[in-house]
């Protein structure tokens, strides 16, 4: 991918997520009375890395799920204008999948739908829609950061699109057959889905394998700003976990620390390796 349409997919990116801001803005008016009244039909806490934890100390808040959803939104648009405009003029493939992984966070704006059907009763069928979109965004999400790793351990520049279109099918592939429950949600208002151990091994596979081969980056390439983006990536996927489950008040503020401190790591890194190519 040339160095001008890689921009134009940052420039896409940063659009869709001021939309998405926008639609959190426009639908707070609406859902935020009904928050209350939604979390009451609960029907699980939110899974999570941390999550078993917080759940000893703090109860679920209905609006921590907003506070989420907003803080991802934002969190997807600084961060990709940030991207472009420091890496407007470097060429780095592994930018753009991590750009891609960021742009991942605007589709959590989805999560509104559950109040929303609480005040204008959707289809069910547009439920369904919109949760698969949802799990797509975040399977497309990791599955972007691990072939960042991939192309850091060697994988040939030429090849990107191809690589999206493989992400972009295997994601596909995992959420159009897992059965949606639009009837119940967890704490962090997200539906109810099967087999959800499952996509937990998923996502401990791809982190795995994510870090390894930056760690064999670090190694084949003689780079040392490999081993502080394997660490910034550990770090993005820390903040991930813990703000897309996030049900108490306290937990989108280290989410949001994690993704910040993780993502500085992987910026200027990758600026550092790129910067004089």
């Amino acid at each position: 991918m040339t160095l001008s349409g890689r921009n134009a997919v940052f420039k896409a990116g940063i659009l869709i997520a001021a939309a998405g801001i926008l639609i959190i803005i426009a639908a707070s008016f609406v859902v935020m009375p009904v928050y209350p009244l939604v979390a009451e039909k609960t029907a699980q806490r939110a899974p999570g890395i941390i999550q078993s934890f917080i759940g000893h100390f703090f109860d679920p808040n209905p609006y921590a799920s907003f506070a989420a959803t907003a803080g991802a939104g934002i969190y997807a648009l600084v961060t990709l204008v940030l991207i472009y405009y420091f890496f407007e003029k470097t060429q780095s493939p592994e930018i753009l999948f991590f750009a891609l992984f960021v742009f991942s966070f605007s589709f959590e704006v989805i999560r509104v739908i559950v109040p929303l059907n609480k005040v204008y009763t959707i289809s069910p069928l547009y439920l369904v829609m919109a949760f698969r979109t949802l799990l797509f965004s975040r399977y497309f999400g990791i599955f972007s950061l691990f072939a960042a790793s991939v192309y850091a351990a060697g994988l040939e520049v030429q090849k990107q699109r191809n690589i999206i279109l493989v992400i972009t099918a295997a994601a596909m592939v995992i959420v159009m057959g897992v059965p949606i429950d639009t009837l119940s949600w967890d704490s962090s208002f997200s539906m109810i889905n099967g087999d959800t151990s499952m996509f937990r091994m998923i996502e401990a596979g791809v982190l795995l394998i994510t870090l390894i081969s930056f760690l064999i980056s670090a190694y084949s390439r003689g780079s040392r700003e490999y081993i502080f983006i394997g660490a910034g990536s550990f770090l993005v996927f820390l903040g991930r976990n813990i703000l897309l489950s996030a049900d108490t008040w306290i937990s989108p503020i280290p989410a949001l620390v994690f993704l910040i401190l993780g993502t500085w790591l992987i910026c200027t890194q990758l600026h550092h390796v790129y910067l004089w190519l």
